[in-house]
């Protein structure tokens, strides 16, 4: 394999480590292809939801968390931003863990000088408008999918076929979920212009894109259980989709940016409080 690609910020979020869903092996291959100078581990990394009913922790996820550990004392700054299926690392927020800085949320600056809110997403769960009971039989429904694209996925394999997400295509057909993504980034993009930032960076929802609005942009970097990607930020400070192969799937639309590059303090990150 060529030497590993020179990257400023990866943004990686719902590994769900912990499950049989994680598809550590793919991250792990991610991780050989890009070097990666700041990571966002943008929460639910461990599922300690999943965990208390089963834990699964074959050594493809043991060598990806050696792996992390590797990357942080190398010098790569680890940030983690727990979910709400690591809540509990909650507690920890403000601490280094084995040099993983822990945080709530934090506001990164891109080398073109945009401050973007970097959080899991669980928080806007509140302005989706879904009936509870649509979303537990939601769940249930995701559940299964994933059971089948873990089939699927197994079957490729012993053909040598490289991975494919089922549980992606079928969620792109139906229309509840189109409509909860909607919604989700609605309330992104809102919080991120309240705070006067120029956009957002999340997971939570398990599906990644971009979305501009007023000048604000959305990205959300995906998942590792159905479509494996993250969010890239490129030296120049511009932000693309990768897959597990670090093939570009997506490059961060052109909006209008109050802030013109080279404002602000370049390079840098810092906390950003709870919003009240």
């Amino acid at each position: 394999m060529p030497n590993p690609m020179p990257v400023r910020t990866l943004f990686v979020s719902d590994v769900h480590l912990g499950t049989r869903d994680c598809q550590a092996e793919l991250l792990a291959s991610l991780l050989r292809r890009v070097r990666p100078e700041r990571l966002y581990l943008v929460g639910d990394i461990v599922d300690l939801i999943a965990m208390r009913k089963r834990a699964v922790l074959p050594q493809a996820q043991q060598r990806l968390v050696a792996r992390l550990l590797r990357l942080a004392r190398g010098g790569c700054e680890i940030i983690y931003i727990p979910g709400n299926h690591d809540a509990a690392f909650r507690r920890l927020c403000g601490l280094k863990v084995h040099r993983v800085r822990i945080e709530h949320r934090m506001v990164h600056a891109t080398a073109d000088g945009r401050r973007l809110l970097v959080s899991h997403g669980d928080e806007f769960d509140t302005h989706v408008r879904i009936a509870p009971w649509m979303l537990a039989l939601g769940d249930g429904m995701h559940q299964f999918v994933l059971a089948l694209n873990r089939w699927c996925n197994r079957g490729r394999r012993l053909l040598g076929m490289p991975y494919w997400s089922l549980a992606a295509a079928l969620k792109r057909r139906s229309g509840a979920a189109q409509r909860y993504v909607a919604q989700f980034e609605q309330a992104a993009l809102h919080q991120a212009a309240r705070e006067g930032l120029d956009g957002y960076v999340g997971g939570h929802i398990h599906k990644a894109g971009f979305r501009a609005r007023d000048g604000v942009l959305y990205c959300n970097d995906g998942d590792w259980v159905e479509h494996c990607t993250a969010l890239m930020e490129a030296p120049s400070g511009r932000l693309q989709l990768i897959d597990w192969r670090g093939e570009v799937i997506a490059v961060e639309p052109l909006v209008a940016r109050e802030r013109q590059a080279g404002e602000g303090v370049r390079g840098t990150v810092e906390v950003s409080p709870e919003p009240q």
